[in-house]
């Protein structure tokens, strides 16, 4: 059983999903995803979500841009690297988690995007999903003083006077890489569970990504406002299908074979 432990409460259950954001069908796992021509959750962003992510003030919308560095988009992260893997869509975390499965699938470096988190967040004594103080070493804590009553943001400028900016980082950006490897079996047992072959993450991203390509490229050419519709993987192919009363013939059904 994979379940949430009262220490780690960025790892989940795959199996243990509600029906209406994750079914098993004929071998295929089904993930429902809605698309908005404009997101009213604060960030008003045009893109793709999975139903998981919907309410999670963490997530914006993404659409089919990859970016310089990963040859897939943050929707495809999403999906594959937080939720298939049986992490939270959101948090600190699980965030470190989802960026090493990002790393196993594409062979992109994760120090970057650690680094920013660390400088955008921690350094600012902002972690999402747990409590500060929970995130962070153990060796960092041992240096704080015992009931200082520093709020978070004081702790960090507590630590950056005594240690210098350069090494803190560098000890915050390690613990990064050492959460996110604590759950690579976490993620290797949850694709299993699903029926999905860990060997081909790298080609069911990339067969995700020429999907997402062909479908959010008809939504925004056809200026759809609003679309429900359900992504499958297996082994073997993904493939996009809508509920009935949003179907567009172009991209229902669409399919891509993995190699």
């Amino acid at each position: 059983m994979l379940l949430s432990s009262s220490g780690n409460k960025s790892f989940r259950n795959v199996t243990q999903y509600p029906s209406d954001l994750l079914q098993q069908v004929n071998g295929s796992v089904q993930v429902p995803v809605t698309y908005k021509k404009v997101w009213n959750d604060g960030f008003g962003a045009r893109g793709w979500k999975i139903n998981a992510t919907i309410g999670d003030p963490q997530i914006i919308a993404s659409t089919r841009e990859t970016g310089q560095r990963i040859n897939t988009s943050v929707f495809i992260h999403d999906i594959l690297d937080h939720f298939l893997s049986g992490f939270g869509v959101s948090g600190h975390r699980s965030e470190a988690m989802a960026l090493i499965q990002l790393s196993k699938r594409t062979g992109s470096n994760p120090r970057p995007d650690y680094e920013q988190l660390v400088r955008e967040d921690i350094l600012n004594g902002m972690v999402n999903g747990e409590n500060f103080s929970d995130f962070l070493p153990t060796n960092l804590i041992s240096m704080i003083p015992e009931h200082s009553g520093m709020t978070d943001k004081e702790m960090m400028v507590y630590l950056k006077e005594r240690l210098g900016e350069t090494d803190l980082i560098k000890t915050l950006v390690d613990n990064f890489f050492k959460l996110g490897e604590l759950g690579e079996n976490h993620a290797d047992e949850s694709w299993k569970m699903l029926g999905l072959d860990t060997k081909k993450r790298t080609n069911i991203g990339l067969s995700l990504q020429t999907l997402l390509e062909v479908i959010d490229r008809t939504v925004e050419k056809l200026g759809i406002k609003e679309l429900y519709g359900t992504i499958s993987i297996n082994n073997r192919y993904v493939t996009f299908n809508m509920r009935e009363d949003d179907i567009i013939n172009s991209i229902e059904g669409y399919r891509v074979t993995i190699a």
